[in-house]
């Protein structure tokens, strides 16, 4: 893997209602501990850290595919407290599966310098997927957290980094590899 240049951590829907609650994810404890070590690594780098979180309103048209979850301003839409959002961390809410589309992401990573995401959380085939889509259309370099990125199921998380590294040229690597690979490089 190329050395990282300017890149930003991208956090997918670590939230209460996807780990223990209305849209349950067993398997997404298992990327807790690493997503907690890539952000406290990114944090003391100087790497942005942004949560892309669902928000949804009464009516939203995931609603229709998943029941209602991740309601604004319920406790099922905030970030577990072990991965909670730190001074400097930013929030986007999103009310669709990408962590770009409408919400401001792509703007204040411009602001920011940052040219490569790296991309955790859930769902690999959902939420994380259509998020690089926009990453990689809008001109960013995509990088996969492998070790933090769940999904429903083994194949459901195997399809999804498969279609990522495919279409979007998405790179895949582990939390050690990619702490590695930069040292403190954007403010």
């Amino acid at each position: 893997m190329e050395p990282l240049n300017r890149p930003a951590v991208i956090v997918a829907d670590m939230l209460v209602d996807f780990i223990t609650g209305a849209l349950a994810n067993p398997p997404s404890q298992g990327i807790v501990a690493p997503l907690a070590t890539l952000l406290a690594g990114a944090r003391s780098r100087g790497w942005p850290v942004c949560y892309v979180n669902d928000a949804h309103l009464p009516g939203d048209t995931e609603e229709r595919l998943w029941g209602a979850h991740a309601m604004a301003g319920t406790p099922g839409a905030q970030v577990i407290p072990e991965l909670a959002p730190q001074p400097g961390d930013v929030q986007f809410a999103k009310r669709w599966y990408s962590g770009f589309h409408e919400t401001g992401l792509d703007m204040y990573l411009r602001q920011h310098g940052v040219d490569t995401v790296i991309l955790t959380g859930q769902h690999a085939h959902i939420c994380v997927q259509h998020t690089a889509g926009e990453a990689f259309i809008s001109g960013y370099r995509v990088v996969l957290a492998t070790d933090c990125i769940s999904a429903f199921t083994p194949a459901d998380q195997a399809a999804g980094i498969a279609y990522m590294e495919q279409m979007y040229g998405a790179e895949s690597a582990v939390v050690a590899d990619l702490l590695q690979s930069s040292a403190a490089n954007v403010a």
